[in-house]
């Protein structure tokens, strides 16, 4: 439920409204307007009677909300949040792209991709170093030794990282160098590992899950917001379907819808979605016409050698080409890249 109080309230009839709704064991949760007070009302708010709220005199209105996600739902806070990391600011006009290799694999191979994705515009670079992976024997990362080499590149120029977290024992070195950490689709549903980050203000690109509908990504996400978090991405990274010839599909239908939904930025993962290399500059495009406010772009100097996902990584040249159109389709949308 979401209460809209009249900009007349007094201090003594604020706390007259807490104490009422307290007795019905709710979560009330201001946001402070220019015009009005908007209180989100968190927990069962079944028993509440509306007609009583909105008899009250300082009340102004009293909207019930359906959605089972309130803390990140428009409804409850309809301007978009920004998050911000360094000088980026996710949700703003302009599109930020990350960048970077699946798999951060050695110095020289890191220190040749971040230069050149640096210099074709790509403004967060990113790494894997914690791999899940579907096979026991296929390369599972660097880990700590891959956060070192990222950390490196970070304050080489000057550029926000972001890795994937898989073990919530790592939390405490994610939280010291890492500026974006990752929630992978497998780990959309880890709900103590979403609690514990809920605990920081560290920025979280959340990805959904393989079958995972918007409305459970959403609820994700209300995890970790509900623990004080605001600083959360939402990653449409393409969904399991019955065809076989990309590696997901792209539900481009994501952005807009989510963005109608939820104050939070939406990013959007192309290469996961397609799999495959030749696909990846349209479905760029495509997300960015659709209103993403970042994308997450896999890209490797040698894509053939690479430890994993080759398949799907750009060459420093082809990303270099993407972006050069990728301003095009920015500005023609009344935005910039």
């Amino acid at each position: 439920m979401i209460i809209v109080l009249k900009n007349s309230i007094t201090k003594e009839e604020a706390k007259e409204f807490s104490v009422f709704i307290a007795q019905y064991g709710i979560k009330s949760i201001p946001i402070y307007g220019e015009m009005s007070t908007v209180l989100g009302l968190v927990g069962d708010t079944s028993k509440i009677d509306i007609e009583q709220i909105t008899r009250l005199s300082y009340v102004e209105r009293a909207i019930r909300v359906q959605e089972p996600f309130k803390q990140v739902s428009r409804r409850f806070h309809p301007k978009t949040i920004i998050v911000e990391v360094g000088n980026v600011r996710f949700g703003s006009e302009e599109i930020y792209v990350m960048a970077g290799p699946c798999s951060v694999e050695n110095r020289t191979q890191l220190d040749i991709i971040a230069d050149g994705v640096v210099k074709s515009g790509a403004k967060v670079l990113r790494g894997g170093t914690f791999k899940p992976r579907s096979s026991p024997y296929a390369f599972q990362g660097l880990k700590l030794e891959g956060i070192a080499l990222m950390k490196e590149q970070k304050q080489k120029h000057n550029i926000p990282i972001i890795s994937e977290l898989t073990n919530i024992n790592f939390l405490d070195a994610f939280l010291e160098d890492v500026d974006i950490i990752q929630i992978g689709a497998r780990s959309m549903q880890n709900f103590e590992m979403l609690k514990e980050i809920g605990q920081t203000q560290k920025p979280v690109l959340l990805k959904r899950g393989f079958s995972n509908t918007i409305d459970e990504l959403l609820m994700s996400a209300e995890y970790i917001v509900n623990g004080g978090n605001k600083n959360v991405l939402l990653c449409e990274r393409g969904i399991r379907t019955f065809e076989t010839r990309t590696r997901n599909t792209l539900d481009i239908s994501a952005v807009p819808l989510l963005k109608q939904l939820s104050p939070l930025p939406v990013i959007v993962d192309p290469s996961h979605a397609a799999g495959r290399v030749d696909l990846i500059e349209s479905l760029t495009l495509a997300s960015i016409a659709a209103g993403a406010d970042g994308l997450l772009i896999e890209v490797h100097n040698e894509p053939a050698k690479a430890l994993s996902d080759g398949a799907q990584s750009l060459t420093l040249d082809a990303f270099d080409e993407i972006m050069k159109k990728a301003k095009v389709i920015a500005k023609a949308v009344g935005r910039r890249l």
